[in-house]
Parts: C-alpha cells; sequence; structure tokens
C-alpha cells in the first residue's frame, strides 16, 4: 500500500514511484507465499491532493500498466493472481485513482494479462453505478 502515515494507498499507478512498487510487491509475494494465499490486491493509488484527475489521466495509466505487466510476470511465476479493486470516490476516497468497475475492466484489456483479475466489490460498484445486477453480469467474468 505505500506510506500510509504520508497517505499512499497504493503505488502501481502512482508515476515516479515504480521502485518503491516493486519493493512493495516482492514483499507481498512473500507473505503471500508464506501463508498459502493464492491473491494478492494490486492497489492503484490515489491522485494527488489539489491536482485535477484528468490532468494526470495518462500518466498514471501509463505507469498502471507498466506495473501491471510487470506484476501478472512476477505473479505467474508464483501461481498466483493480482486483483484489481475499484474504490469508490464518492464515499470511501475521493482521490484513489481506480474508482469503477469499467476503468479497471479497460485497464485489464489494454495489460491483456490472464492472472490479473478485477476484484468487484459490490459496495463499490453499487456506489459509483447502482444498476447491480447488470454490473454482476457485465463484470462477474473477469
Amino acid at each position: 500500500p505505500g506510506d500510509q502515515e504520508a497517505g499512499e494507498l497504493g503505488l502501481a499507478a502512482v508515476p515516479g514511484r515504480q521502485a518503491a512498487f516493486r519493493q512493495g510487491l516482492e514483499a507481498a509475494v512473500h507473505y503471500a507465499r508464506a501463508v498459502g494465499c493464492p491473491r494478492i490486491h494490486v492497489m492503484a493509488g490515489r491522485v494527488p491532493l489539489g491536482i485535477d484527475r484528468a490532468a494526470v489521466a495518462y500518466g498514471m495509466e501509463t505507469t498502471f500498466i507498466e506495473n501491471l505487466r510487470y506484476t501478472a510476470d512476477l505473479l505467474s511465476q508464483e501461481d498466483m493472481i493480482g486483483l484489481l479493486e475499484p474504490i469508490n470516490s464518492y464515499i470511501t476516497d475521493p482521490c484513489y485513482y481506480l474508482n469503477t468497475p469499467h476503468q479497471a475492466a479497460a485497464i485489464l484489456k489494454k495489460v491483456g494479462r490472464p492472472n490479473l483479475k478485477l476484484q468487484l466489490d459490490l459496495f463499490h460498484c453499487q456506489i459509483m453505478n447502482g444498476n447491480l445486477s447488470y454490473n454482476l453480469e457485465t463484470y462477474f467474468p473477469l
């Protein structure tokens, strides 16, 4: 998750923090292997406070895709799955980069790796999109 005391909530989409992300991922793999957990939640991170989301969207997406490809390669060696969880920006965290299932699905398609999946949290999905029946039908396969 990065440095939570400094306000970070993941680093996978944060430009300039790739080395810290990779160190954290390696630690997560170590712990997951030790406890027999085959899945790791890959946390995207936050849009910096005071910065317009649209102004940093391209850089964050590019960084996210690069880090997710690295993640998929590393996790495939461990027979593990990486999970992307969109977190709603209305109640939980207005700065979290990955905030809708639609955004996550588009990123997963661009990354194109079978061991990365969508962690579809129905609370966040309902807050951001509503229409759970449609969203389950659309995104559950991911």
